[in-house]
């Protein structure tokens, strides 16, 4: 009987989540508050514990990076971006790649892609290079730059989750040490597979029975959007470097205890240093202010920019659906320890599966993490595996429907980029496959080497 009612509230879950995503937006959050309802007032369930602190950290770097977007600072490093890419226009299936995984990693977004994705579209066409080779590759990149991002949520997110479930203290830098590698050889085998892939916009039939229409052969030659020659003034620079200098003084602080004021924990009888929740918290909050106190930024107009937009859907989304499947995890942890710990620990490549379905059923990387590493680490699971297997947890790519895919076949006016006829044989499938699973290989390899 405990068995059944286990599966009908895991089952409460994933109706939510399939539902919730489905739906889109803050959709996932909202209705995991219908779920949270059924499991407390209809099963008794204690309510767990909602995540706080990752909320309040989110919040943090979203309104940071909202500002920076409102003072021009993020334009200044698109435009930097695009320089690079049209100084170098043969080698845009690399460096398209590359530079939206830069910009993720400086963000902590992956949604400050939009800009640049009309720009290598653009790049490619011109160099007679099929769209689909540097598009696909480059939305895949800004989605897995996420975890080698000192300020992402789920950076972040793993190291207080390890640090709450187990005795290590692994700091940013440590983490980074192993997911910055292993995201960035996933992000460059994709890219180096990508580069032959398809055929050649001369013999490409669809492309071919397109350039028949006047108009379509017109818009190809027509100029395209570009911020290269564009003035922008010096709080815009100034902004870029107060937020840049924050990231850098987040993994200082993150990677020298020493320098972290210390504080008496009275449940472990000892001083500890400042967590990197709180750092974080603190330290985007005081980038946030300086630039908007020194870089002529209108406050009333931060939170309408798409950084923030979307940074609060995620916010909203993790609260709801971690809170949820943390009430149903905390109330069933002693069952579930003694039917899974042997299977985890026997076939540790189960977590990977795990973390990546969820991953997907969330549409996001820190939720899915937030779900799956605490109770795999309850369960046993050694927390240099989860560490390892970080990248597995960007798993949105199965199916076309995340918004940065969507903007890359929209930008691409070949068509080339596209959802293919059985849905799943989309242009982000094989890229996105190579990306995870070597970034799962590399990391695993370095976490066993760096953290043992």
């Amino acid at each position: 009987m405990d068995t059944v009612v286990i599966l009908l509230q895991v089952t409460i879950i994933l109706a939510c989540l399939v539902l919730g995503a489905k739906k889109g937006g803050m959709a996932l959050g909202l209705i995991a508050g219908i779920g949270l309802v059924i499991l407390v007032f209809g099963f008794r369930l204690e309510p767990g514990e909602p995540p706080v602190s990752v909320i309040l950290t989110i919040l943090a770097v979203i309104g940071c990076a909202a500002t920076l977007q409102q003072s021009g600072g993020l334009d200044v490093m698109m435009q930097a971006a695009e320089r690079l890419l049209r100084r170098h226009p043969e080698h845009v299936t690399i460096l398209g790649p590359l530079v939206t995984w830069t910009l993720t990693v400086l963000c902590g977004t992956g949604h400050v892609v939009y800009t640049m994705l009309p720009i290598i579209a653009d790049i490619a066409i011109k160099k007679s290079i099929r769209p689909e080779r540097p598009m696909a590759a480059s939305s895949v990149a800004a989605q897995m730059g996420i975890t080698a991002s000192p300020v992402s949520v789920a950076t972040v997110s793993i190291v207080s989750i390890i640090a709450d479930h187990t005795d290590k203290h692994w700091s940013v830098l440590q983490i980074l040490m192993i997911s910055m590698p292993a995201s960035l050889a996933g992000v460059v085998l994709a890219a180096l597979w990508s580069m032959h892939r398809g055929k050649d916009l001369d013999e490409d039939e669809e492309f071919q029975r397109r350039l028949e229409n006047p108009e379509f052969r017109a818009s190809l030659s027509s100029g395209s959007e570009t911020l290269i020659g564009k003035t922008f003034p010096v709080e815009a620079r100034r902004a870029t470097w107060i937020f840049l200098g924050a990231i850098a003084l987040v993994v200082v602080l993150g990677a020298f205890d020493a320098l972290r004021p210390s504080f008496w924990n009275e449940e472990d009888r000892a001083f500890e240093p400042l967590s990197m929740n709180l750092v974080i918290q603190m330290v985007m909050l005081s980038a946030g202010a300086l630039i908007l106190l020194t870089c002529n930024v209108k406050a009333g107009k931060i939170a309408s920019t798409t950084v923030f937009k979307s940074g609060a859907t995620a916010m909203f989304s993790i609260f709801g659906v971690a809170w949820m499947t943390e009430t149903v995890v905390g109330a069933h942890l002693e069952a579930l320890e003694s039917g899974l710990t042997g299977i985890l620990a026997d076939h540790v490549w189960m977590y990977a599966i795990v973390l990546f379905i969820i991953g997907k059923l969330v549409n996001s990387q820190a939720a899915g993490l937030l779900i799956v590493a605490p109770m795999a680490l309850s369960l046993g699971v050694d927390p240099v595996v989860v560490v390892g297997f970080i990248g597995a947890s960007y798993g949105y790519f199965i199916l076309p429907t995340y918004p940065s895919d969507l903007a890359a076949i929209g930008f691409d006016p070949t068509g080339t980029t596209r959802i293919g006829k059985y849905v799943v044989n989309h242009s982000f499938l094989v890229p996105g496959l190579i990306g995870v699973a070597t970034s799962c290989l590399v990391g695993s390899a370095l976490a066993q080497l760096l953290l043992r």
